[in-house]
C-alpha cells in the first residue's frame, strides 16, 4: 500500500486517509463505498481539507499589512504533506505547521491538526487550529467531502436533503472568479427538505450562510447518511450537472466579496485567533 495512505478498521468499517493534505480517501461500512472516488472526468479530489481560506480569494491574492500573498482556491492544506502525530487501529490525528514555503503566502505562525475517527458506523472528524505566534492570526477551516451520488443505489432525482431545521430558501449568487455576490437567487426548499437534482448546480456551489441548523440528513432510496456539526457557520452543497458526486462541505469561513479589496483579517467570516488561542471544529457522519 501507498505508504502516504493510513487505514483505519472497525467493526466492518473501512477507511482510508492520506498524508497528502490530510485528505480522507476511502470509507465503506459493511463493504458499500459511500465516498466519491476520483475518476479523471468528473471532479480529481475526493475530501480535501481548507485552510487559512474558504472558497476563493479576489484575483487569488490576500492583503496582510499592506503587502499581496498569492493565497488562492481554498488555501494551501490541501496541498501539503502533513505528519503523523497520533495514530491507532481506528484513529489518527495528522499535523501541520508552517514552513518557510507556506509563510511566504500566509505570513503565521500556526499548527493545524486534523483527528479521524471511524466506528462501525461513521467517522468523526476534527479540525484543531493553534496560534502559536505573537500576534493574533486570521483563518478560516472547512471540510470538503463528496458522496456517491446516489449514496446506495437508487435514482439521483429521488434523493433529498433534510435539514434540521427550515433555512433560507435563497444562496448569494456566485460571481465570476468565485467572488460573492450581493444578489441572491432562490433554491427549491421548502421548509427543511430540499429535492436534489443535477439542475442546482448549473450556477455553481448552493453556498448556505449562517445556517441555522446544526445537522442534515442526505436521504436515498438504499440509505441515509447523517451529518452533524460543531463550529461550522456554513453549509455549502455542490456537485456538477451529470456528475456522481453529491460535497457536503462545512465551512467557517467564504469566498471574498465582489470587490473586496480589504485585508485577510476583514475579509467577511474570518477567525481571528489571539497569541496561544485555539479553535476546534468537528463533523460527524453516520450512514444509516
Amino acid at each position: 500500500m501507498n505508504r502516504e495512505l493510513i487505514e483505519l478498521q472497525i467493526d466492518g468499517a473501512r477507511a482510508l486517509i492520506s498524508r497528502q493534505g490530510a485528505e480522507w480517501r476511502g470509507w465503506e461500512i459493511g463493504g458499500r463505498p459511500l465516498l466519491w472516488t476520483p475518476d479523471g472526468v468528473h471532479w480529481d479530489r475526493t475530501a480535501p481539507v481548507l485552510f487559512p481560506v474558504c472558497g476563493w480569494t479576489r484575483g487569488g491574492v490576500a492583503r496582510v499589512a499592506g503587502e499581496t500573498y498569492p493565497l488562492g482556491l481554498h488555501g494551501f492544506a490541501k496541498d501539503e504533506l502533513f505528519e503523523v502525530a497520533d495514530q491507532g487501529a481506528d484513529h489518527v490525528t495528522l499535523r501541520l505547521t508552517q514552513t518557510q514555503a507556506t509563510l511566504a503566502i500566509y505570513p503565521f505562525p500556526f499548527v493545524l491538526d486534523v483527528s479521524y475517527r471511524l466506528t462501525g458506523s461513521g467517522m468523526e472528524i476534527s479540525g484543531l487550529v493553534c496560534n502559536p505566534g505573537d500576534t493574533p492570526m486570521p483563518y478560516a477551516f472547512g471540510l470538503h467531502p463528496g458522496f456517491r451520488w446516489p449514496l446506495a443505489g437508487g435514482d439521483k432525482s429521488v434523493h433529498r436533503l433534510r435539514f434540521d431545521q427550515p433555512e433560507r430558501p435563497e444562496v448569494p449568487v456566485i460571481a465570476p472568479g468565485g467572488l460573492f455576490s450581493q444578489q441572491f437567487r432562490p433554491v427549491p426548499l421548502t421548509g427543511s427538505e430540499l429535492p436534489l437534482e443535477d439542475a442546482l448546480f448549473a450556477r455553481e456551489a448552493l453556498c448556505f450562510l449562517d445556517v441555522a441548523s446544526r445537522g442534515l440528513s442526505f436521504d436515498g432510496p438504499g440509505g441515509r447518511l447523517r451529518m452533524e456539526w460543531e463550529g461550522f457557520p456554513h453549509l455549502i452543497v455542490w456537485s456538477r450537472p451529470g456528475a456522481p458526486f453529491l460535497c457536503l462541505e462545512s465551512w467557517t469561513g467564504h469566498g471574498d466579496p465582489e470587490g473586496f479589496e480589504g485585508d485577510l483579517f476583514d475579509k467577511p467570516s474570518m477567525i481571528v485567533l489571539p497569541p496561544g488561542a485555539q479553535g476546534l471544529h468537528r463533523v460527524r457522519y453516520a450512514f444509516l
